[in-house]
């Protein structure tokens, strides 16, 4: 375990000195990593580097972050043609323009069509594109995924519970760790009456992987 350079003999409430309550308790031995990370993190602090302020507000932001805010980019697209194609052109620049902020990553919009159906994966690791949809789903990061999706997409999909015409195209984007990609999934029939944030209710976390589609209920 990485050595911790703070005497916490007196701590009588278990606290790091950022606040972490990181000590475990008799039932759970930290792992490696959490050890680790909690060196680290320590470190950093103790160094004048980042405050624990910094570290918790950083958390915070990620908590933050949820398939909302993709959803939010997609009901945009949807009425405001526009839009649309400057999200399609660049969309790190574009989701900027509605509030959200894509970091350092380089965000690629890929639109289903009739004939072309996208789908999203990693097969490295698990790069998503987590400032839009938050943290990716556990199936999303196993190894079945990400080898299968690409073997063959068409069975993964249909076992998704997407059946989709021989006459559609299955394309699949492999995220790396400096490229996102994010599905615009085709609006729903029967939407046009909608607004933007009734359209944005119907835009779940996996159709903008491309596992699922937009429903209208």
């Amino acid at each position: 375990m990485p050595h911790d350079h703070h005497d916490h003999s007196d701590d009588t409430q278990g606290l790091s000195p950022s606040g972490h309550p990181y000590k475990p308790d008799q039932d759970h031995k930290l792992t490696r990593w959490q050890a680790m990370e909690i060196a680290m993190r320590e470190l950093l602090i103790e160094k004048g580097i980042v405050t624990a302020a910094e570290i918790t507000a950083t958390v915070e932001q990620m908590d933050r972050r949820s398939p909302a805010d993709g959803a939010k980019v997609v009901a945009r697209a949807w009425v405001d043609p526009a839009f649309k194609a400057r999200l399609l052109q660049n969309g790190t620049e574009a989701i900027r323009e509605i509030g959200v902020e894509p970091g350092v990553l380089k965000l690629i919009a890929v639109e289903n069509t009739p004939e072309v159906h996208n789908v999203v994966v990693c097969t490295l690791c698990s790069c998503y594109p987590r400032n839009l949809l938050g943290l990716p789903p556990d199936w999303y990061k196993q190894r079945a995924y990400r080898s299968r999706v690409v073997k063959t997409p068409r069975k993964v999909l249909a076992e998704f519970g997407l059946e989709l015409p021989d006459t559609v195209q299955v394309r699949v984007h492999d995220s790396t760790a400096d490229m996102r990609y994010l599905v615009l999934p085709a609006r729903p029939e029967g939407t046009d009456k909608l607004d933007e944030t009734a359209l944005a209710a119907l835009v779940s976390r996996d159709a903008m992987i491309g596992v699922a589609t937009a429903r209208h209920p």
